[in-house]
C-alpha cells in the first residue's frame, strides 16, 4: 500500500496548473454548504411535509443531482472523502474522530490544493477530521459542533467577515450547518418561523412503522430541515448583500443520511444518498436534473478543475464539470462505499457497490449480530430515534424481517433498487440474480484491489477485528492521552507487526 499513499502524500505543487489558464476567465469562487445528519427531505426532491424555498431556488437556478452518494454514512469518514478526494479506507479516516480515528499523517488535503491555485480557503463549523492541522484553512471559525443549534445568524456573519478579510482572491469557502444533527429540535431561538404539523406526517418509509413516537420524531426531522434552510437563506442573503456571490459556484449537500434505522452508520440507500444542488449561473442551465451517478470523491477533482487545476491521475474521482456542462450525461458505471462501523462499540466492516439499478452490500462480520440494530432500540442519545421492541411487535410481518436482516445480514445483500428503492427484499439468494451478483462481486473485489482496500486481505480484517476487541474489552483504554490506533501503521503497511 505504500506507493499509492506516497504518492498521494507528495504531490508537488507541480502537478497543479497555476491560474494563468483561466486569466481570461476568472477562476470562481467555491461555497460549499453541508448540512448533517439528512437525506433528499427537500421541497425540491418532493417532500410536501418541509418548507425549505432557499435550497429550492438553488435548484430551481441550477443542476439537481437525483444520483449521489457518500463513501461512508458517518461525519468524520464522509468528510474525510471531501477533504482528501481518497475513500476512507484510503486516508485512515474509517471512525469518528471523537473516537481518536484519523487521516495519516501528511496527507494532502483540500486547503492545500486550493492555496497552490492562489485561493485562500475558509471554514465555518466542524472539521471533524484528526489530525486538525491535517487540513489548515486560512479562516475556521465556529469551530464547535453546535449541536443544540444556537445562534445560527453567526454562521452568516462570519461568512461576511471571511469575505472582507481576504477580499481580492478568489475563495473557497465550506459552510457546515449542525441541523439535522441529534438530538433533534422542534424550534431553537426562534427557528424555524415554520413549524411542521406532527399529525400530517408519515413513517419514514424506509421504516414503515407509524408509532406515535417515530412519527413524532420525524416532524422534529422535518422542523429541523426547515431551520436548515432559514440558516441557508440567512447566509446567502448576507454574502449576497456584501458582493460575495458575483461569479460563485454555490453547492448545496449533506454529509450522509439521518440519524435513524436502516440510515444513518448502514450501506442502504438511506444511508448513504444524499440531496446534491449546485447553481452556477452561465455555467449550468436552469433546473437542469441530472440522474448521473456521483460519489463525494468526485467533489476534489471538481474543485481542482474549477481553479484552474489538474487532477492528479492517483485521486480516485472524477471531475463533475463535463456533467454540468452537457459534455457528458455519465462519469460512473459503478459507484462504491465503505463501512467500519465508526466507533468500536458500533463496529461492523462492510462494503456496498450499485451500479444504475442493483446494489451489492458485502458484510464481513455476518456471523454476528449488527450493533447498530441494538443501539437503536435502546433509543438513548444519538440513537433516540430508533424503534422499541414493542414497535418493532406491532410492524407488519414484511417489516420484522427486514429489520431482523439488518439486525443480523447475510454475507451477501443484493437488491434491485427500481423495484425495491427501500431495500425490502434481498435477492442474494435467489437464482436468477446470481449473474447479476457474480458481476458486482467481481466489481467490488476489483475497485478493493485498485485502492488496496486492507479489510479484503484476511490477516488485516482480522487485525482491526482483534484491535477493536481489545478495546471493548478494556485491554486498552483507547479514550486516554495519546492513545493512537494501530491500524494506521499495518493498513498502511500491509503487514501485522
Amino acid at each position: 500500500m505504500k506507493n499509492i499513499y506516497s504518492k498521494i502524500f507528495c504531490l508537488s505543487v507541480g502537478t497543479l496548473v497555476p491560474l494563468s489558464a483561466l486569466m481570461a476567465q476568472q477562476a470562481p469562487n467555491i461555497l460549499l454548504i453541508v448540512s448533517e445528519d439528512n437525506g433528499c427531505d427537500l421541497g425540491c426532491y418532493g417532500n410536501s411535509h418541509v418548507y425549505t424555498p432557499n435550497i429550492d431556488k438553488l435548484s430551481q437556478q441550477g443542476m439537481k443531482f437525483m444520483s449521489a452518494y457518500v463513501t461512508y454514512s458517518v461525519s468524520s469518514p464522509s468528510r474525510g472523502s471531501i477533504f482528501t478526494g481518497l475513500y476512507p479506507h484510503q486516508n485512515g479516516q474509517i471512525g469518528l474522530a471523537t473516537h481518536k480515528y484519523s487521516m495519516y499523517e501528511g496527507i494532502k488535503t483540500l486547503p492545500k490544493y486550493m492555496r497552490e491555485l492562489g485561493y485562500v480557503s475558509g471554514c465555518i463549523g466542524k472539521i471533524h477530521v484528526n489530525p486538525e492541522s491535517e487540513v489548515p484553512f486560512d479562516y475556521w471559525e465556529n469551530k464547535d459542533a453546535n449541536f443544540g443549534k444556537k445562534n445560527l445568524k453567526s454562521y452568516a456573519d462570519k461568512a461576511v467577515e471571511f469575505g472582507k478579510r481576504y477580499s481580492g482572491k478568489p475563495f473557497f469557502l465550506m459552510v457546515n450547518f449542525p441541523d439535522a444533527h441529534f438530538p433533534l429540535q422542534r424550534q431553537v431561538d426562534g427557528l424555524p418561523n415554520r413549524l411542521v404539523d406532527e399529525k400530517q406526517v408519515a413513517a419514514l418509509p424506509y421504516i414503515n412503522v407509524d408509532s406515535p413516537r417515530h412519527l413524532s420524531f420525524v416532524a422534529s426531522y422535518y422542523d429541523c430541515m426547515n431551520r436548515l434552510d432559514e440558516s441557508v437563506g440567512m447566509l446567502l442573503a448576507e454574502m449576497q448583500s456584501h458582493g460575495m456571490l458575483h461569479n460563485t459556484v454555490i453547492i448545496y449537500m449533506s454529509d450522509h443520511g439521518e440519524q435513524f434505522p436502516r440510515a444513518k452508520c448502514s450501506n442502504y440507500e438511506a444511508g448513504l444518498h444524499i440531496p446534491f444542488v449546485v447553481d452556477w449561473p452561465g455555467h449550468i442551465a436552469p433546473a437542469t436534473v441530472n440522474t448521473a451517478l456521483m460519489s463525494t470523491v468526485d467533489l476534489l477533482p471538481t474543485f481542482i478543475e474549477m481553479a484552474g487545476g489538474t487532477v492528479p491521475e492517483q485521486l480516485p474521482g472524477k471531475s463533475l464539470l463535463p456533467l454540468f456542462s452537457g459534455e457528458k450525461d455519465k462519469i460512473h458505471s459503478y459507484i462504491f462505499a465503505g463501512g467500519m462501523g465508526s466507533a468500536p462499540i458500533m463496529h461492523y466492516p462492510r462494503r456496498s457497490v450499485r451500479d444504475d439499478r442493483y446494489k451489492l452490500i458485502v458484510n464481513y462480520n455476518y456471523s454476528e449480530d449488527n450493533p447498530h440494530y441494538n443501539l437503536y432500540l435502546q433509543q438513548q442519545g444519538h440513537f433516540a430515534g430508533g424503534l422499541s421492541e414493542e414497535e418493532l411487535h406491532l410492524a407488519p410481518d414484511s417489516m420484522k424481517h427486514v429489520f431482523n436482516t439488518w439486525k443480523r445480514p447475510p454475507l451477501y445483500e443484493l437488491y434491485d433498487l427500481w423495484n425495491d428503492p427501500y431495500e425490502f427484499h434481498n435477492l442474494s439468494d435467489k437464482k436468477e440474480y446470481q449473474a447479476i451478483l457474480c458481476k458486482l462481486k467481481n466489481v467490488l473485489l476489483q475497485w478493493q484491489e485498485e485502492t488496496n482496500d486492507p479489510i479484503s486481505k484476511p490477516e488485516l480484517l482480522k487485525a482491526i477485528n482483534e484491535e477493536v476487541k481489545s478495546i471493548l474489552n478494556k485491554d486498552v483504554d483507547y479514550m486516554q492521552p495519546g492513545f493512537r490506533w494501530r491500524y494506521l501503521d499495518y493498513f498502511l503497511n500491509d503487514t501485522i507487526q
